[in-house]
């Protein structure tokens, strides 16, 4: 063959190759057509549904407060101190529920039943400990101190439920528990700058204070003078001075009353010694500043009142005692007209079942308080009307309130924590 017949060969392959590709699309064409027009008319065909979203969960300001006791599991336990003596409990509701938030600086409430120390019988027993975490919705926390029998009175016996929690509440018991009150709180809606002050274990109210502004980003410079013997004692140590290092505008300043051979001032701690009123005079400046204190009874005597004479005006100052007494709110200073006041009528508190008829004191902080002073005991847990562990039958008379109670008080009962007599009164005690 030519070379020019070979070329028409090649040239008419190509030619048939393009006219089949092309019968080829026709062909796709008319079929798709045909379909097309055997689908009008008809009712268009239902998008496929989207998965569905599992329900968004409640925020937590939705979340409503429980009534009476509800059951939470201890999740687990930390212990956050090198002497062992402060326990984290970390408390997940039994019912998988979400929690509603609480204000920092409050407390819970626990009906434990601990065995007696002589009978063995168990016995109800009513405490107050304080959250030590910011809100969260899955848990709460609380940190407990263990309490032993003073040094100077081994007769009196070591805290009872402080050692319940340390030698009995392990992971994955069954606790009941109130929802969290509590008039010790931080006033979150305030401008001003806070202070914190904490003796020993009265850090606890203090560490849901500050995780709750840190974590949130609250702007407003916050302080923390925290007291305690040594670093063997120091809670939570690691944990604050990271705080310090992340936050420029919390000031971390720690005492260590006896330190020991390996805290080193400077380093551990910031001054050999206690928080006093000094220390706050030399450290802040002279401008308004909320202060929230917790501690020991003989701190808070000492420092309320010495911030009331530097001049810290009283709606300023908010604080909360632990231990087996509070503290009674320093006197304001009596005006001329109250004290040419004529004194009220003398008032009987009358304890039917211990048969005793005693005469008020006008001076006194509170029943609870005048019934322990008189040798009548009473039942109570959290001294602040919260709880509702003292509530007693008032057979006659009437009581007033030092705040208003956040415990629901029983018809024809009262609150003697917070309660004193109006009138001669009769109580079921």
């Amino acid at each position: 063959m030519t070379i020019g017949t070979i070329a028409l060969i090649i040239f008419a392959a190509i030619l048939a190759q393009v006219a089949g590709f092309a019968l080829v699309g026709l062909h796709r064409r008319n079929k798709e057509y045909r379909e097309l027009e055997e689908r009008k008319g008809q009712p268009a065909a239902a998008a496929p549904e989207a998965p569905a979203r599992p329900p968004t969960p409640a925020p937590a300001e939705d979340v409503p407060v429980w009534e009476g006791y509800r059951e939470f599991v201890v999740q687990r336990r930390v212990m956050e101190d090198g002497a062992q003596s402060a326990c984290s409990f970390y408390l997940v509701p039994a019912d998988g529920q979400p929690l509603p938030p609480f204000k920092p600086g409050q407390f819970l409430t626990f009906k434990l039943q601990i065995p007696d120390p002589v009978s063995g019988e168990k016995q109800n027993v009513v405490r107050c400990y304080s959250l030590s975490d910011r809100p969260r919705p899955d848990y709460y926390r609380v940190t407990i101190k263990r309490v032993p029998a003073p040094v100077d009175r081994p007769d009196i016996p070591p805290g009872l439920s402080s050692g319940f929690f340390h030698d009995q509440v392990r992971k994955g018991m069954r606790l009941a528990v109130k929802a969290p009150s509590g008039h010790f709180h931080l006033m979150e809606q305030e401008p001003l700058p806070v202070v914190l002050v904490a003796g020993g274990i009265g850090l606890t109210p203090m560490l849901s204070i500050v995780n709750t502004m840190l974590h949130s980003g609250n702007p407003r410079e916050l302080w923390l003078f925290y007291g305690v013997r040594n670093g063997a004692e120091h809670v939570m140590k690691q944990h604050f001075q990271e705080l310090a290092k992340a936050h420029p505008n919390f000031h971390l300043h720690v005492c260590y009353s006896r330190p020991g051979e390996q805290d080193v001032e400077g380093v551990d701690y910031q001054r050999h010694g206690h928080v006093d009123i000094n220390l706050l005079r030399l450290t802040l400046k002279r401008i308004r500043h909320q202060f929230y204190v917790c501690g020991p009874r003989a701190m808070m005597e000492s420092l309320v009142p010495a911030l009331e004479e530097w001049g810290v005006a009283t709606k300023d100052i908010f604080y909360e005692s632990f231990g087996p007494a509070t503290l009674p709110r320093h006197e304001r200073p009596k005006t001329e007209a109250a004290e040419q006041k004529v004194p009220a009528q003398a008032v009987t508190v009358t304890f039917s079942q211990s048969g005793k008829c005693i005469l008020w004191d006008p001076d006194g902080e509170s029943l609870l308080a005048f019934a322990e002073a008189n040798g009548i005991e009473a039942d109570f847990g959290c001294r602040a009307g919260s709880c509702g562990t003292c509530q007693t039958a008032l057979e006659s008379g009437e009581v007033e309130y030092s705040q208003e109670p956040d415990a629901e008080i029983k018809p024809g009962h009262c609150l003697l924590c917070i309660g004193t007599p109006k009138s001669d009164i009769k109580l079921e005690l």
